[in-house]
């Protein structure tokens, strides 16, 4: 678990999650209301309904792709790209002195328009030539919403939630340690221990990564090959949330990263961004009702669209591409993809998708 912000080792990590497996604390009585709850899933579901205090499996879904003959990074959904010049032409966007968007309160109606003129990214101005570059930077394009009582949950309860589910988000997805590939303990502390099938996909995730268990559905990391260029990550997102299951509040996040690397040589200048959209649907549980231990949520599901990260590549960390590396890939057979585009919903765009492997980045 978090202690006082300080991050977990690995035998710490190794031994909570051992005990969450051994078992919780005594299983709370059943309301009188369940009879009640089951009749109504009955009559709004087709199949059986779920058993009492028992999860519905997280169901990860990813798209990955390979920037290739491009410029900087292209890998969304999985992606390859096209030439570095155009590429970069293509950028929407300005100078890190452009005017910040206001917050993403809905999703837009389109995706954010292009510049003519090539802007490329230097270690200076990382995110030029990017829409990017109007976005707010780490944990404060995460924005979340006017809390309410709902479910289970009071108002200042909801409240804590909100500001939990961020805490995850930038120990996940933002966190210095984490981004140069230590293990997200104080991420993982916030996941329900009591969740098996997520336990199962950790466990596995950072044993022997594979493309069903892939750390970086949740969580982002790189490899000592790389390096941040500053300790700037721009980020643009939504944060949403309703009652769920059995009074649950459910929480879904809606959240791009936008990463610019350079090669961990000294000396290196060319930079590099990787991007990655995801979106993760986590269950704040009543603890009545549901086996869960204080201040953790259930995940519900989790989706990943990246670019330039690795084309299906799957060794636990981000791997991006440099103009040297793309030069030898081969072009990507998936669609042409807008990495910036968040008009799209995370379904529609894993639909578009489906299996087709790497697809082509319009820009980085």
């Amino acid at each position: 678990m978090d202690k006082g912000g300080e991050s977990i080792s690995d035998e710490e990590l190794e031994r909570f999650l051992r005990e969450a497996e051994a078992g919780g604390r005594d299983a709370p009585e059943e309301p009188s209301a369940r009879a009640r709850m089951v009749a109504r899933r009955l009559r709004e579901e087709p199949g059986p309904p779920e058993g009492w205090r028992t999860y519905r499996p997280a169901r990860p879904r990813r798209r990955r792709g390979r920037y290739l003959a491009g410029l900087v990074v292209a890998l969304a959904l999985v992606v390859v790209a096209l030439a570095p010049g155009w590429v970069a032409g293509l950028f929407g966007g300005g100078s890190g002195g452009s005017a910040p968007l206001a917050a993403e309160s809905t999703r837009p109606d389109q995706p954010p328009p292009t510049e003519v003129a090539a802007r490329l990214p230097t270690v200076d101005q990382p995110f030029r030539g990017s829409p990017a570059a109007r976005w707010d930077d780490g944990a404060e394009g995460i924005h979340l919403p006017v809390p309410r009582a709902t479910g289970w949950m009071s108002k200042a309860q909801v409240a804590q939630a909100l500001e939990r589910t961020r805490d995850f988000l930038v120990a996940s997805s933002l966190d210095t340690g984490v981004l140069r590939g230590e293990r997200p303990g104080r991420a993982i502390a916030l996941i329900n221990p009591h969740q098996r099938d997520v336990r199962d996909y950790l466990a596995a995730a950072f044993r022997e990564p594979s493309r069903e268990n892939d750390p970086l559905l949740l969580f982002s990391r790189f490899t000592g090959e790389v390096r941040l260029v500053g300790d700037v990550v721009k980020t643009r997102g939504r944060v949403t949330y309703r009652e769920g299951e059995r009074g649950a509040v459910e929480v879904t996040t809606d959240v791009t990263y936008v990463y610019p690397v350079v090669r961990a040589e000294a000396g290196s200048d060319e930079v590099a961004r990787t991007i990655v959209r995801r979106e993760v649907v986590m269950s704040w549980d009543d603890p009545a009702k549901v086996i869960t231990e204080p201040g953790t949520f259930s995940l519900v599901s989790y989706k990943m669209d990246t670019t330039n990260s690795g084309c299906d590549t799957f060794t636990g960390y981000l791997t991006p591409e440099f103009i040297a590396d793309r030069a030898a890939t081969d072009t990507g057979d998936g669609p042409a993809v807008d990495p910036y585009d968040r008009s799209t919903s995370m379904d529609a765009r894993m639909r578009e998708a489906g299996e087709a492997g790497c697809g082509t980045a319009t820009r980085s």
